[in-house]
């Protein structure tokens, strides 16, 4: 392990591509005549909730409009990671009116004619994966307009350790966006981010890095809180060093009344992370919702293994695929430092390529290069001597990347890009034929907000690899903790779920894949009756096949957790999404994205949220399901906050494992230092003959 260790520090310098200078700011909102001055962000107040397996973003903004006329304006954020927009609310008359789904045309016809009429109207739409667009009409002169939005999204615990951002920097990857927002990021009076994590685990420790003036406190038993607060013209939120809080934070610690020397803007992601307690049992849990009298229930089931996974070591070729296009500027410097420090560290034997992308392909290095203190130098200088530019043509990187790899051999392949590709084959089909005929596994290291997640995320999926998304504001050691033994032990390979006794249906994922250590498995699905069921899961570690048990009761009802049936929706339209992108869009693909966009009271590629007055509503037949659908999330919001969290674990009687879940220390607190050792450990892209 001493030898795995060397080799794993040799690659920390690597990570110093996260701390890029911040990218220009999201969240904002000006006129759409970009001639006028933008309007002045007067609030800008967040509210979270983690629990139960999903999160709950509460976004509320209010705008004064400098000018001296009525306007348009324009509202854009980055789209944050599978989450879903369940609320629009657009303050009309002094009363909050909400949002009502229709099929994009249709909403945004609806939006233009209010518009033109003189009626107040507001607009959200999804502008594919990089970022939502809210429009409001009219900003009346000299007056305010306050808006609200709401999203959901799953949480997932990875190898003991959660993750939740609040996305504010735009990826830097759409040239038109960034020529378009000028706009002035910083808040006037109130800024607010306040995030509340309940959990039924018991929770070691909490962390938000990069924010020392973060108030991070332990409410009660398995409840915590992060508040950033500021108001007026108090400097506030983001710094551009290391420090960050982390809780406890002790009475009369500097912490607590530290002031940072820029003032409130929203110019980078505010992350925070949660650490479970170290030795916890593997576990299996079930959160549903079926409300009384309904035939159907929806459920969200989390199975976190403690399967006994051994850890793997073995020699290694390194294979650095590096994307070198404009849109990488402000990152290449830290990539390039990083690179020439891990070729410093890798072990004698060990040999490495350099392919680097932007138009075209190149190899810095000919063919598989052996470690030596004089190769590594000329690759270094070579990579120092490059200016990212011109565009991103990630096929061609990739297939010269994936040529000569040696099956005697295992190969970490690091791949580092935001996944915009803008040159030749750009087709996802294209990229999936690629990796078939090389029989590789894909590991994905994504930059920034504005990364094309689903293109990289069908490529890991399809190649039974993972994706790793990083923020400029991810604390480097702490953010990839997370899978950092996955490409040093056993996988479980070809994983099967079966649920016998209780009728269920509708299950995303359809396909499970490989499970990696440290990762859960969760499932959104319907079920119908109640009672008993026995649930099998099924696996091949290092090719033997391996079967898990357990038994335990679906509820007849249960109403605590309506928005699970949201969160089943937009699982199965990203599903729909991943079929388009992979095998064009049909009428029929697209008609069933609708459809449930339309019922579920979901902003999609496909469908927009769209406000106007009530009356406008009636008069236009608009039918308020959204409306009704967002008071019983409502209620039930309200219901849970005075509320503990519950244990939601349903395999004690009978648990379906015998070790417990992965953990990387035996104490209680947070090495986040030694942690770094293994980070190289994280990317990689391993021969399927060696893989377990």
């Amino acid at each position: 392990m001493k030898t795995l260790y060397r080799a794993a520090s040799a690659l920390l310098g690597l990570i110093a591509i996260l701390l890029t200078p911040p990218a220009p700011a999201a969240g904002l909102l000006r006129p759409v005549d970009g001639s006028l001055p933008p309007l002045k962000i007067q609030s800008h107040l967040v509210d979270v909730t983690l629990r139960d397996g999903y999160a709950v973003t509460q976004v509320e903004q209010v705008f004064a409009n400098p000018n001296a006329r009525d306007l348009e304006a324009l509202y854009a954020f980055p789209v944050p990671d599978e989450a879903a927009v369940s609320e629009f609310t657009y303050w009309i008359d002094g009363k909050p009116v909400d949002g009502e789904v229709l099929e994009k045309k249709a909403a945004r016809a609806a939006y233009e004619e209010e518009k033109a009429a003189g009626h107040e109207a507001g607009l959200t739409e999804k502008q594919g994966y990089q970022r939502f667009e809210v429009r409001v009409a009219p900003v009346r002169a000299g007056k305010s307009v306050r808006v609200r939005l709401v999203y959901l999204q799953p949480l997932s615990i990875d190898t003991g350790i959660g993750r939740y951002v609040y996305p504010l920097e735009d990826g830097g990857t759409d040239e038109q966006a960034l020529a378009f927002w000028t706009a002035d990021e910083q808040v006037q009076q109130h800024f607010r981010f306040d995030l509340r994590l309940h959990s039924a685990v018991a929770v070691d420790a909490v962390r938000m890095p990069k924010l020392p003036d973060a108030r991070i406190s332990q409410q009660g038993p398995g409840e915590w809180r992060a508040l950033i607060e500021r108001q007026g013209a108090r400097p506030m939120v983001a710094t551009n060093g290391d420090d960050d809080a982390t809780a406890p934070v002790p009475a009369g610690s500097p912490l607590a009344g530290a002031t940072p020397p820029h003032a409130a803007r929203l110019d980078r992601d505010l992350v925070f992370y949660w650490r479970l307690k170290p030795g916890l049992p593997a576990s299996v849990d079930l959160v549903a919702h079926r409300a009384p009298g309904k035939p159907r229930g929806t459920f969200l089931l989390t199975i976190t293994p403690g399967a006994d996974l051994a850890p793997i070591s073995t020699g290694r070729d390194w294979l650095f695929v590096l994307d070198i296009s404009g849109s990488m500027r402000g990152k290449y410097a830290t990539l390039a430092d990083g690179i020439e420090r891990a070729l410093k560290k890798l072990r004698p034997g060990d040999r490495f390529r350099l392919v680097t992308f932007n138009r075209v392909a190149a190899e810095l290095t000919h063919g598989w290069t052996e470690v030596t203190p004089e190769t590594t130098r000329r690759a270094s200088a070579r990579l120092r001597a490059i200016q990212p530019h011109d565009g991103t043509n990630l096929y061609a990187g990739l297939q010269k990347g994936l040529t000569l790899l040696d099956a005697d051999r295992v190969t970490g392949i690091v791949l580092v890009s935001d996944g915009v590709a803008n040159v030749g084959q750009t087709g996802t089909r294209d990229f999936l034929d690629l990796l078939k005929r090389h029989d590789a596994r894909l590991f994905t290291f994504i930059m920034g907000n504005g990364a094309n997640r689903p293109l990289l995320k069908r490529l890991t999926e399809a190649s039974n690899g993972f994706a790793i998304e990083l923020s400029n504001s991810d604390d480097i050691a702490g953010k990839l903790l997370e899978a950092a033994s996955k490409v040093s032990h056993q996988a479980m390979h070809d994983v099967e779920l079966r649920i016998d006794g209780v009728k269920t249906a509708d299950l995303t994922p359809a396909r499970i894949g490989t499970l990696y250590r440290g990762e859960q498995l969760t499932l959104l699905g319907h079920y119908f009756g109640a009672g008993e069921a026995q649930v099998t899961l099924k696996a091949r570690i290092s090719g033997q096949a391996r079967e898990w048990r357990t038994r335990f009761v679906f509820p007849a009802t249960a109403s605590d957790n309506p928005e699970l049936e949201r969160l089943w929706a937009f699982a199965r339209i990203e599903e729909l999404q991943n079929r388009i992108g992979q095998s064009g869009k049909t009428a029929d693909l697209e008609h069933a994205v609708i459809d449930l966009g339309t019922e579920y009271g979901l902003v999609t590629d496909y469908t927009s949220m769209v406000v106007m007055r009530d009356e406008r509503f009636a008069a236009r037949a608009i039918e308020r399901r959204n409306q009704r659908r967002i008071g019983i999330e409502r209620a039930a919001r309200q219901r849970r906050r005075n509320q503990g969290a519950p244990s939601r674990r349903v395999d004690q009687a009978q648990p379906m494992f015998h070790h417990a879940r992965p953990s990387f220390s035996g104490g209680g607190a947070l090495d986040w230092q030694w942690l770094a050792l293994s980070l190289p450990l994280l990317f990689g892209l391993w021969r399927a003959r060696r893989a377990a």
